[in-house]
């Protein structure tokens, strides 16, 4: 007898305090979001900025390397970090834009990155994902290897 009352005393409860949903209206154009593209300028700035990235570290000039980094980055930033991006990347190959777009990062903010591939492969396979500030300054470098 008391396990019947416990059970009816649960499913009493749980149909007080059951709430009637009523009125619900589910709306079909529901707005999808489109990916934000970058402008032709800024795409050039970061393009621009990370060929001479390229370039200042195959010819391993740290100066022109600082200059080009973020200061979000640049206190990470060891020769060894610098070495295994070099040997990442082949300086014999001509690098040329894949695609353009936006990275989202671990602290959940979208910056600019311009994804690369070598010239004359139609495979993105070995592409190198560039990731910038708004300013040009570089975030990171994801190598192909």
């Amino acid at each position: 007898m008391k396990k019947l009352l416990l059970g009816i005393a649960l499913v009493g409860a749980q149909l007080m305090f059951a709430q009637k949903v009523a009125g619900v209206k589910v709306e079909g154009n529901q707005k999808k979001e489109q990916p934000a593209a970058i402008s032709k300028e800024k795409v050039s700035l970061y393009n621009d900025n990370f060929l001479k990235f390229v370039e200042a570290l195959q010819a391993s000039d740290r100066k022109t390397i600082d200059g080009l980094l973020s200061e979000k980055v640049k206190e990470i930033v060891t020769d060894d970090v610098l070495k295994k991006v070099k040997d990442g990347i082949d300086p014999n190959k001509k690098l040329e834009i894949l695609k353009a777009g936006y990275y989202k990062t671990m602290d959940g903010t979208n910056h600019p990155s311009i994804k690369y591939k070598y010239a004359g492969e139609s495979s993105s396979k070995e592409a190198i994902t560039a990731v910038f500030e708004d300013d040009g300054k570089i975030l990171g470098v994801l190598p192909a290897k």
